[in-house]
Parts: C-alpha cells; sequence; structure tokens
C-alpha cells in the first residue's frame, strides 16, 4: 500500500506516493532524478548517499522516504545559486583538487555543508574525525581535508 508524503527538496516542495519500505535514496535517484546521491554500500558504511535532512548529514540508503514526510531535504544539486554559481564548498574541492573519481564527493560535500553551517571551527584533526563515515578509495583524504579546512578550518 503506497503512503503520500510531503516533503521540500532543494527548496522545492514535492508530493509523492511512496512503498513504506522505499529508501529516500531510491526516491531522490529514482523518482527525482537526483543523481549526485549515490548509492554505494547500501549499509550506511560509505557515505557516498549522504544529504541533509533538517540540516543533518544523514545516510539515505538506510533512511525510509516514509521518514522524511514534512522534511527539508537538500542534495548537491541544491547548493548552487540562483544565477548557477558553485557553493564555496563546492569550489573549495575544486581549487584544493579533493576529487577524483567523484563517486564520494557529493556525500562528503553535503557532510562539509553541516560542518561548515554550524559555525564552529574544527581542527584537522576534528574534520578527520567528522568525515570518518566516508569511504574514498582514490584521494587519501589529504586535499578533501584541505578543502574543509579551508572553510571550517582554525
Amino acid at each position: 500500500m503506497l503512503k503520500i508524503i510531503h516533503m521540500w527538496v532543494n527548496g522545492r516542495e514535492v508530493e509523492l506516493a511512496v512503498d513504506p519500505r522505499e529508501s529516500l535514496l531510491e526516491t531522490l535517484r529514482e523518482k527525482l532524478n537526483l543523481t549526485s546521491v549515490k548509492k554505494g554500500c547500501g549499509v550506511g558504511e560509505c557515505g557516498a548517499c549522504t544529504v541533509l535532512i533538517d540540516g543533518i548529514a544523514t545516510d539515505v540508503c538506510l533512511y525510509l522516504t516514509m521518514w522524511a514526510d514534512g522534511k527539508h531535504i537538500l542534495t548537491t544539486e541544491g547548493l548552487k545559486s540562483p544565477t548557477g554559481e558553485l557553493n564555496p564548498i563546492q569550489q573549495a574541492f575544486i581549487d584544493e583538487a579533493a576529487v577524483q573519481c567523484g563517486f564520494c564527493t557529493p556525500g562528503l560535500i553535503m557532510t562539509a555543508v553541516e560542518i561548515v553551517g554550524s559555525g564552529r571551527k574544527y581542527t584537522r584533526e576534528e574534520l578527520r574525525k567528522q568525515i570518518a563515515g566516508h569511504l574514498c578509495r582514490c584521494t587519501g583524504y589529504e586535499n578533501i581535508l584541505n578543502a574543509m579546512e579551508k572553510l571550517a578550518g582554525c
């Protein structure tokens, strides 16, 4: 039996009929065509599916869509300005060459959005702990940390 839910995705109100067993990852990718949300491990270990739900970085492979009823969801597609300019966090990742294959990048950027949004300054070691839920097979994390430190470091 399908359930009707209402949520805001990247600032736009969305009403959908969803299967109660459907993950928010499936809904965002398959129904809303937001392909920056990646399906990695499927068990909340790699961070590739991270989006912000009411401002909190969340692995949506483990989050049912019906739980998102009334929530505000932000994906990397929602970060650009109305004029199409990149978000400063996206620009920092480019400036610091913090991407290689790019599979983990959207999830890491969304975690960085939460970190920067906190207004708190972090040490490099604290930033390292904050991204511990993300698996990157290419970069060795140093350039990712450089990008995050540019915006949220002491």
